[in-house]
């Protein structure tokens, strides 16, 4: 069942890659306009119709203390896979950072439900193979929207299923349903949470596939500068006090 699963996932990528390379425009800055708005149309389609329903639905009935430390717990999850990322990009102190940040919000933190290690100066950070693979020298690469998993970039999507089954938590947990269970309930967490930002986009934005696009690949530049220069963040602190 897994092996099918992977399948579907490494076909829909080489789909997608396909496709891209079959639909090329003319702007350098996103050569491949056409086909990610239609890719976002479709993602926009599904959210209204399906994922931000449930998502307000969960906002609704669910209380917000417990609401976030689901999140939080969520976000723990996520601190495995960024240890390993830490470890192959060859930021030692931050992995050591992020290690101590998993073992104590899974212990004294409940699982994660609270953020204790960020009250002892331990704070949040998130990696990935995509930013691995640009520590690792493939910096540029084109913008691209994944059906359901939204924007991206060729490396980026490259890096969604080495983390997924190479590094997160998720393929260890059996039996299948309760697997597919809590990774929805992830989902669903996260998608709610964006909820409180949804009317400041769509205020922003004459174009919201372009402020979308922007704010992401701006962000991922800035992830990107920041671990080629990562050392002890608290040394830096003090450097610039």
């Amino acid at each position: 069942m897994m092996k099918n699963t992977q399948r579907r996932i490494f076909l829909t990528l080489a789909l997608i890659f396909l496709s891209a390379n079959a639909v090329a425009d003319t702007n350098p800055k996103d050569p491949y306009e056409s086909l990610n708005r239609f890719m976002f149309r479709f993602n926009d389609v599904m959210d209204k119709l399906i994922l931000k329903p449930i998502a307000m639905l969960y906002n609704k009935i669910m209380p917000k203390p417990l609401s976030k430390g689901i999140n939080n717990a969520f976000y723990n999850i996520d601190t495995v896979p960024t240890v390993f990322n830490d470890v192959l990009q060859g930021n030692f102190y931050q992995a050591t950072s992020d290690t101590w940040r998993l073992a104590i919000n899974s212990t004294v933190g409940l699982l994660g439900l609270m953020d204790v290690a960020a009250d002892v100066g331990l704070e949040p950070n998130k990696e990935d193979f995509g930013l691995t693979l640009a520590q690792w020298g493939y910096v540029q690469s084109n913008y691209l929207v994944l059906p359901f998993f939204g924007p991206s970039t060729f490396r980026d999507a490259i890096g969604l299923p080495i983390d997924y089954y190479g590094f997160s938590i998720y393929p260890w947990i059996h039996p299948l349903a309760d697997r597919y269970r809590l990774y929805a309930l992830a989902v669903v967490s996260k998608r709610a949470d964006l909820l409180h930002f949804q009317n400041v986009m769509q205020q922003a934005a004459l174009d919201e596939y372009t402020f979308v696009r922007d704010a992401y690949m701006q962000r991922r530049n800035y992830l990107i500068e920041r671990n080629k220069q990562l050392g002890d963040p608290y040394l830096d602190k003090e450097n610039k006090a």
